[in-house]
C-alpha cells in the first residue's frame, strides 16, 4: 500500500452550515478516531483570528509588511491537517467527515517534492 501525504486547509465562510459546539465536537472526535484507526493523521492546527495575522511580501528588494488579509478576502484560512492516503478521493472522503466541510470547506493539496529533490 503506497500512500501519499496531503495538506489540507480548512476555510471557513459565511456559505457553510453553522454548527452547535456540541456537534463541531462530537463530528471532529468521531473524525480524529476515524484518522488515527487508519493511520491517516500527521500534525494539525487551529490557527489564531485574522486580527491576528500579517501578510508579507518583498517587492524590488523592500519587505512589506502589513495586518491581516485584505478587506475583499471572503474566506478565513482557520487551520490546517497533514493526512495520509492512498489516493486524493480517498482523502477527500475522509475529509468530507471533518466540521470544517459543512461549516465552510476543505482544500486537499498533495504535497510534492521541489523539482531538484526528484530522483
Amino acid at each position: 500500500m503506497t500512500t501519499q501525504q496531503y495538506l489540507v486547509l480548512h476555510l471557513t465562510d459565511a456559505t457553510g452550515t453553522p454548527l452547535p459546539p456540541d456537534e463541531d465536537r462530537r463530528m471532529l472526535e468521531s473524525w480524529v478516531e476515524e484518522g488515527d484507526r487508519a493511520g491517516a493523521l500527521g500534525s494539525g492546527s487551529p490557527v489564531a483570528g485574522r486580527d491576528q495575522a500579517k501578510s508579507v511580501s518583498v517587492r524590488d528588494g523592500r519587505t512589506i509588511i502589513t495586518d491581516g488579509p485584505f478587506p475583499e478576502f471572503k474566506e478565513w484560512f482557520a487551520g490546517y491537517d497533514l493526512i495520509e492516503a492512498e489516493s486524493i478521493e480517498q482523502a477527500a472522503q475522509y475529509m468530507a467527515g471533518h466540521p470544517t466541510a459543512v461549516a465552510g470547506r476543505v482544500l486537499v493539496l498533495p504535497v510534492v517534492r521541489l523539482p531538484w529533490e526528484q530522483d
